[in-house]
């Protein structure tokens, strides 16, 4: 189930291409979840300090 501020599967797999394959270096964040966070961020425009972790 997608939520209203959530980055549906089509969106996703548009932007999959242009993200780093996180092959190097320390273990990467979930980039869907961080990505959702920053969609959710502009579209309600709440401060960046209350954005969910």
């Amino acid at each position: 189930m997608i939520r209203r501020h959530e980055l549906t599967d089509a969106e996703w797999d548009a932007l999959r291409p242009h993200l780093p394959s996180g092959a190097m270096g320390r273990r990467r964040s979930d980039d869907r979840a961080i990505l959702n966070g920053i969609v959710w961020k502009i579209r309600t425009g709440v401060p960046w300090r209350d954005v969910p972790e």
